[in-house]
């Protein structure tokens, strides 16, 4: 450091013996996204009731925008919303620690991808849309399959591959669906351009109904990701592009695999927005945002939520050969998601510490549940890997194994 200061006089007393003056940069300072969970406060004093909306200012530097305005730092909540927020949340960590430990006792094999650390994204957007909007996502996907629709048996199972699971035991961690959930898929990106196709259902459909098409920061210099950028764009489809970037993708740090980091300004000629995707109500009021841009007719969107997992890329993947123990537990004290919207609740006397122990304690007991009655699943026979290979009332007649001589008839009832 004395080092640079010491250069740096020298350069200015050179130039000036040089008769040369200083260039002072035009350029503007360079603003960062803060990604705190716990920079909101409230804009007013909060109501009696828990169903009776109230303004919470969000923190200056939530968002930063693309060829857009950003939306306003303001944000409509209820306390019993902020409640049903912190409770969904836990509940979706309990579930995904419960997969952490089932995978180590090799109760569940293969893949498999956990979303510890990010679960202001998923249910800050769930608050955020209804039951008619789609959602496509990567294979980090357990979350949002129960907050699509499903449950935390049936996400349990189908890790297990057992057949109470949400696929019947027969797709594993990275194909689980609802009707609203168009799944976590295993081919990196590839779910991009099939959310683009949803998208483009809606509009035909004249639905005023938004898809939101979600990849890693690891995906997002993939070409197909641009193709659908492309026909998204000339076709002005409602679909939001969410790039959930967790700074690593796979082993390797966003700076490493991309020369340009700010994902939501690479979309060309689409608008973007940054998040803070730490603080979930930041999350809920850019996905409110989001959808209302691309149903009003403005084309599709691209947005950034800045987030951060606490485990590897996947099970298989220590998450410390690339990156520090310290730095990992700094997220994990000083910026963690669920942390800070307990914060907001005891802070602004939502309600008390007893009331959260026990949401808390009912959170683990309905995940150990469920975990158990997914244990007394049975494994599928190998009769039903004959079936759900086409939608339902669509099957041929018969369907062709490996060999000419191997062949399933279907019922016909």
């Amino acid at each position: 450091m004395a080092f640079s200061l010491l250069r740096s006089r020298g350069l200015r007393a050179a130039t000036r013996s040089a008769g040369v003056r200083p260039v002072r940069s035009t350029l503007p300072a360079m603003r960062f996204l803060q990604t705190d969970a716990d920079k909101s406060s409230p804009a007013e004093e909060l109501p009696e009731s828990g169903d009776k909306p109230f303004t919470v200012a969000l923190h200056g530097e939530s968002f930063h925008s693309y060829r857009c305005d950003a939306p306003s730092n303001e944000i409509s909540i209820t306390k019993d919303e902020l409640v049903k927020m912190y409770t969904t949340m836990v509940q979706m960590r309990r579930m995904e620690q419960a997969a952490d430990a089932l995978y180590k006792q090799k109760m569940i094999r293969g893949f498999c991808h956990l979303a510890i650390g990010q679960e202001a994204v998923s249910v800050g957007m769930e608050h955020a849309i209804d039951g008619d909007d789609r959602v496509i996502t990567s294979y980090r996907c357990h979350t949002f399959a129960v907050l699509r629709g499903g449950t935390i048996k049936g996400v349990i199972a189908e890790l297990m591959g057992r057949v109470d699971g949400m696929s019947y035991g027969k797709g594993g961690s990275m194909h689980i669906f609802t009707p609203s959930f168009f799944g976590g898929n295993g081919i990196v990106g590839a779910q991009v351009p099939v959310g683009a196709g949803i998208a483009l259902a809606q509009k035909y459909m004249k639905k005023k109904t938004a898809t939101f098409a979600l990849y890693g920061d690891g995906a997002s210099n993939q070409g197909q990701v641009f193709e659908a950028y492309n026909m998204a764009k000339l076709w002005n489809l409602p679909c939001v592009f969410v790039c959930e970037n967790n700074k690593y993708g796979m082993g390797t740090s966003a700076e490493r695999s991309s020369m340009n980091t700010e994902f939501f300004t690479r979309g060309d000629k689409i608008p973007g927005l940054q998040v803070n995707g730490m603080d979930i109500l930041a999350v809920k009021k850019a996905t409110a945002w989001a959808k209302e841009w691309v149903t009003s007719g403005k084309g599709p969107l691209v947005v950034e939520f800045v987030t951060y997992r606490y485990g590897g890329h996947s099970m298989s993947d220590p998450g410390t050969t690339y990156r520090t123990r310290d730095e990992v537990q700094q997220m994990r004290s000083e910026k963690d998601a669920i942390a800070g919207l307990k914060r907001y609740i005891l802070e602004w006397g939502v309600t008390d510490e007893a009331s959260l122990k026990a949401i808390d304690k009912k959170a683990k007991e309905e995940v150990d549940a469920a975990v158990e009655e997914a244990k007394k699943s049975p494994f599928p026979d190998v009769e039903t890997f004959w079936t759900d290979i086409y939608y339902k009332g669509t099957a041929p007649p018969m369907m062709r194994g490996r060999e000419k001589e191997e062949y399933h008839v279907y019922s016909q009832e």
